[in-house]
């Protein structure tokens, strides 16, 4: 019986009709060089912070915009603005008895009432690889400055697709890493020796698609 089954599951995968992704897309032209801005749909921003030595604590932020020069001729040449509203904290604490976002958006964390924005502003560019690099510049959090480092990798792109995106995409993956405490976010970081607590060292994943110039032809269509 066993075997019947075996063969019966054989003949249907080889009589299986083609799927859809095994369909190729059809020809794009490479994306142009320009202004782009993020596509708020396609972004997401999650930072981890060590919990006691037992996890890496995720925290999501919903509300980012990214401002980029980009020619994909010259990656080197790039400028990045990058804010983010601290205020859009989410962390899906699953209790109803505390308000775990708004107690780390308040004055003994993130302090979103006097510190509405965090910033970040690109200044040097270096490719380490065929689609990767290093983005330095300055980040701007709590009201102090300080340089932070990202390693971003270049997803690809093109020039868009009347009438679905009639503008130029473009997809970027960045991560970073700075210690807390050099902003001045110092509560509950354990002492030396110790992981009992909320760990200093910040680690930053971005996962973002941008748009960029109109696509010839799309306003016509």
């Amino acid at each position: 019986m066993k075997s019947c089954f075996t063969l019966l599951g054989a003949a249907a995968l080889m009589t299986a009709p083609v799927l859809a992704q095994d369909i190729a897309p059809p020809p794009m032209d490479p994306p142009p060089a320009g202004a782009y801005r993020l596509d708020t749909t396609h972004g997401s921003l999650i930072v981890h912070v060590d919990h006691m030595g037992f996890s890496r604590y995720p925290v999501r932020f919903t509300r980012f915009d990214v401002e980029m020069d980009f020619d994909p001729q010259a990656p080197e040449t790039m400028s990045v603005t990058a804010e983010i509203d601290p205020a859009s904290l989410e962390t899906h604490y699953p209790r109803d008895d505390v308000d775990f976002d708004a107690e780390l958006t308040g004055a003994q964390w993130l302090d979103v009432e006097n510190h509405p924005v965090i910033r970040f502003v690109s200044s040097d560019v270096t490719l380490t690889g065929e689609n990767t690099a290093q983005v330095a510049g300055t980040l701007s959090l709590m009201g102090i400055e300080q340089p932070l480092t990202l390693d971003v990798t270049y997803n690809g792109g093109y020039s868009g697709m009347v009438p679905y995106d009639p503008q130029a995409r473009i997809g970027f993956s960045a991560t970073a890493a700075f210690d807390r405490s050099a902003f001045g976010l110092v509560y509950g970081i354990p002492p030396e020796g110790s992981s009992f607590g909320v760990a200093d060292r910040v680690t930053v994943n971005i996962e973002a698609e941008l748009l960029g110039p109109a696509l010839a032809g799309a306003a016509e269509e």
